[in-house]
């Protein structure tokens, strides 16, 4: 297969999904919102962002597998699997914060092409595996900061009422004494995009695989680190969602730090 091709779809996919979604955006005080639950917002914007990606993608590729955050999955191919989130950040969404777009191609185990698109700053980013992460053309190498004074370490944090990812402030207390500072982009998709251009020097969080597909083969292909929380590999993040994704020292940094917080391993 021709993943030039295939990238070049998605791109143009991406930016018609980032046009329809910016509409939207720049009503955000109007937008009709749903709630799926706890803390997890749906929008008008997310669907139609879905359905459209989900159109273009099917009459382009019939026979490939589609997995998606608003809609049930289409299982149709075991080779070649879409995962997309069509509005990744969508409590940033709908107060008119930025947000991403996160399309990623699986070929059996691996993602193979990872497009990621924030509309509001027109920044587009891909990568084909082997051939290296770009932004709007500019090859991308993660940042070599290796001070931990300097540190800018993205992560996300759930209210206080979230249940799904426990002792998350006891993991920000335990890092962010030394570091330079900690920031909440409020888009896992964007946070590892960040980490692949060097805003941020690493980045960690529970999140869905989904989210964060094209990000790491972003980060992977910028030379970053990718493990789960205890230093193991895709076999279990993919699974369980516990990312670190960052620069050489950030992630040794970060290793250190969060395996002396009480917290329940997933695989136990």
């Amino acid at each position: 297969m021709n993943y030039e091709t295939v990238l070049a779809d998605m791109i143009a996919v991406a930016r018609e999904a980032g046009a329809l979604t910016l509409e939207h955006f720049k009503r955000f005080r109007e937008l009709e919102i749903g709630i799926k639950g706890p803390a997890d917002f749906v929008s008008d914007a997310d669907m139609e962002s879905e359905l459209l990606i989900r159109k273009v993608l099917f009459e382009r590729y019939p026979g490939f597998s589609f997995t998606g955050e608003e809609f049930d999955p289409v299982d149709t191919d075991n080779e070649h699997r879409w995962l997309v989130d069509p509005i990744d950040g969508t409590t940033n969404f709908i107060n008119g914060m930025h947000y991403t777009i996160s399309i990623a191609l699986r070929r059996d185990n691996e993602t193979v092409v990872g497009v990621l698109y924030n509309p509001p700053a027109d920044e587009m980013f891909w990568s084909i595996a082997g051939q290296g992460a770009f932004m709007n053309g500019e090859r991308l190498k993660v940042s070599n900061q290796a001070d931990i004074g300097l540190f800018n370490i993205g992560t996300g944090l759930p209210t206080p009422g979230l249940q799904l990812y426990p002792g998350a402030y006891d993991r920000l207390d335990a890092i962010r004494a030394p570091v330079g500072a900690v920031r909440i982009v409020g888009s896992a998709a964007n946070s590892c995009a960040y980490v692949a251009l060097g805003r941020l020097t690493g980045y960690y969080e529970e999140t869905g695989f989904v989210d964060t597909a094209a990000g790491i083969l972003l980060v992977q292909e910028a030379g970053g680190i990718v493990t789960d929380w205890w230093g193991r590999g895709p076999e279990i993040y993919e699974r369980t969602g516990t990312l670190i994704v960052a620069n050489k020292a950030t992630h040794a940094y970060l290793i250190e730090k969060l395996k002396d917080v009480p917290m329940k391993d997933p695989e136990l």
